[in-house]
């Protein structure tokens, strides 16, 4: 594994949405959802789409912002379900192409738990295809387990 640079993980901001519409659209499933044009369409910037949920790391070198290469959306729900514990559901998990197999993507996932954990969750939930069985791995070997059936419906 190759070691990454200094990084610093933060919200994502309007200048961010293109780097992550690439990451979301670099894949046969994105490449299906996502509109990959420049300029971007205006759908990907309506009602505070970089809301404090989403998230984007970069690699800093000197304190300057070089490189965004891996975003997520984290989001903190409360419940009453177990006792009124809150949860945190982790999305959109992505890592650019170039910089892949490197440690990256178990870094970020690593902060997401350590931020569900830091706001008094009691679970962590993501979400991932069914037809992404490396992913299903990956958050595997994390410590997830299969544990319910998820199901969609579009609009």
């Amino acid at each position: 594994m190759a070691a990454t640079s200094a990084v610093a993980i933060r919200r994502a901001r309007h200048a961010d949405v293109g780097v992550i519409v690439a990451m979301l659209a670099d894949d046969p499933l994105g490449s299906g959802r996502e509109r990959l044009e420049d300029p971007l369409p205006p759908c990907y910037f309506g009602r505070s789409r970089c809301s404090t949920a989403i998230r984007i790391s970069s690699s800093c070198r000197g304190g300057r912002e070089r490189h965004r290469y891996r975003c997520l959306q984290l989001c903190i729900l409360p419940g009453l379900s177990s006792q009124g514990a809150s949860r945190a559901l982790i999305e959109d998990v992505r890592v650019a192409s170039h910089c892949r197999s490197r440690g990256i993507g178990e870094q970020l996932v690593q902060w997401a738990v350590a931020q569900a954990r830091a706001k008094e969750c009691k679970l962590v939930e993501l979400l991932t295809h069914q037809t992404r069985v490396d992913a299903q791995r990956f958050y595997a070997r994390l410590g997830f387990a299969a544990s319910h059936v998820g199901m969609t419906l579009r609009f």
